[in-house]
This record gives structure tokens, C-alpha cells and sequence, in this order.
């Protein structure tokens, strides 16, 4: 199809309102030190890099070494916990319907996020997302996470040769579309700080019901000379 695009999404923050399921999962790994919990806001201003990252930021917030064994156990159980736990987890509104209709009109989608595998398949699963992106990059399927560039890459080279967008919702994803060379559509209720005119995006919206028609018309602009080709 001549104007379809390679899309590749980002998940929390983006097509998952996962917050409160994360906020839940580091309080009970940290209580289960004897360690205290924290108020969400504290532990939604520190997603966005992955759960190591998040584990390290909690423990320098409570005066506490970021690495050695306790960071490595509160990650172990994290993941124990987080991986199958999907009742605080919800789909921002209209996102299933946009994929249905973003598939339709020929686009090729993948998932590129700094969850870690085994939770990104298992949510995508749980919500029947996983029948619309036949690829899935994690925040441990390389060496390398967001904002590094190569998991973007690395999504982008299992399609087919199109231009391209990144869908995300934070600085982090903004600076992971700038190091690739890629746009990005700015979701803009999800979990960044910035103000959403700061971080460059070709696309700004705050309701997936009107993403397919906004995409059908930047596709329709979109030429092989001035997007980038994956």
C-alpha cells in the first residue's frame, strides 16, 4: 500500500495506563524488605527506563546504595509480581479501535518499550493487543534500552521498508525518536514531565480516536526522500 507507514508504539504511558499496577508492585517488593512505600507520584515521575532504572531511583530516593544485591532482589521480585498482575492496568480509551483501524489501512505495526519481555507479552495478551504487532521489543531484548536508539532500529528492521513514526508519551521516548532519525506522535496523557511543544513531535494528540485519521493524512504527505526508511 503506497502510503502505508511502519508505527511503532511505545506501551506504558502510551497504550497502557500502567502506573498504578507499578506503583502497587514496588510498594510490595520494598515492604517485603521492611523498607518503606511510596505515594504514586513518586514512583510514576520514575518510569519511562526500564525496571532496573526505576528499582535504583527508588532506592537513591530513600537514601539507599542504587546497586548491589537489594537492587538485584527488589528487580527479581518486581518482575515476579508485575509479569501476571493486570488489575490496576487499563487500555487508554479508543486504543483497540485504532489499532483495528490503523491495520486496516495497511500499516505495519511493533511494539518498542523499556518493559521487560515476559510483562510486555503477558499485558499484550491479556488485552488482546498481541495479534497487532508481530514485533515486540523489550527493555531486556537488547543490551541497550530507550533512549538509546537501537531497540527503535531494532523494531523498525522487522518490518518492511516504509517511512516511519514512533508513538510515545515521554522525554524519553522523544529522545529515542530524535537519536533514531524517526518522528514522533506525542500521546499527551501518558507519563511525561515536559511541556509537549519542547519535545519536537512531528504528531501531538490526547485521543486515539482521532489518530488513524491523523495519521492517514501525514501518511498521505509522507515521501521514501524525506522520512526516514527503516
Amino acid at each position: 500500500m503506497r502510503d502505508a507507514l511502519n508505527l511503532v508504539f511505545d506501551l506504558d504511558g502510551t497504550l497502557i495506563h500502567s502506573a498504578p499496577q507499578i506503583h502497587d508492585a514496588a510498594n510490595k517488593v520494598f515492604l517485603a524488605k521492611g523498607l518503606p512505600g511510596f505515594p504514586y507520584e513518586t514512583v510514576r515521575g520514575f518510569i519511562g527506563n526500564g525496571v532496573g532504572v526505576l528499582v535504583r531511583r527508588l532506592l537513591a530516593h530513600q537514601g539507599l546504595p542504587p546497586e548491589g544485591p537489594l537492587h538485584a532482589e527488589l528487580v527479581a521480585g518486581f518482575i515476579s509480581i508485575y509479569e501476571e498482575a493486570f488489575d490496576l492496568t487499563t487500555l487508554y480509551p479508543g486504543v483497540t479501535d485504532a489499532l483495528v483501524a490503523l491495520s486496516a489501512a495497511g500499516h505495519r505495526l511493533a511494539i518498542c518499550t523499556n518493559k521487560p519481555q515476559g510483562p510486555t507479552h503477558a499485558v499484550l495478551r491479556h488485552f488482546g493487543l498481541d495479534r497487532f504487532f508481530p514485533i515486540v521489543i523489550g527493555g531486556d531484548s537488547l543490551p541497550q534500552r530507550k533512549p538509546d536508539p537501537a531497540p527503535l532500529r531494532a523494531a523498525l528492521s522487522g518490518l518492511q521498508p516504509a517511512p516511519a513514526l514512533f508513538i510515545g508519551d515521554s522525554e524519553v521516548d522523544a529522545q529515542t525518536a530524535q537519536a533514531a532519525g524517526v518522528p514522533l506522535a506525542l500521546f499527551t496523557q501518558g507519563y511525561r514531565t515536559a511541556a509537549p511543544e519542547s519535545l519536537g513531535a512531528k504528531l501531538v494528540f490526547d485521543d486515539f480516536a482521532a489518530l488513524p485519521r491523523l495519521i492517514g493524512h501525514l501518511a498521505a504527505r509522507f515521501r521514501v526522500q524525506d522520512a526516514p526508511i527503516a
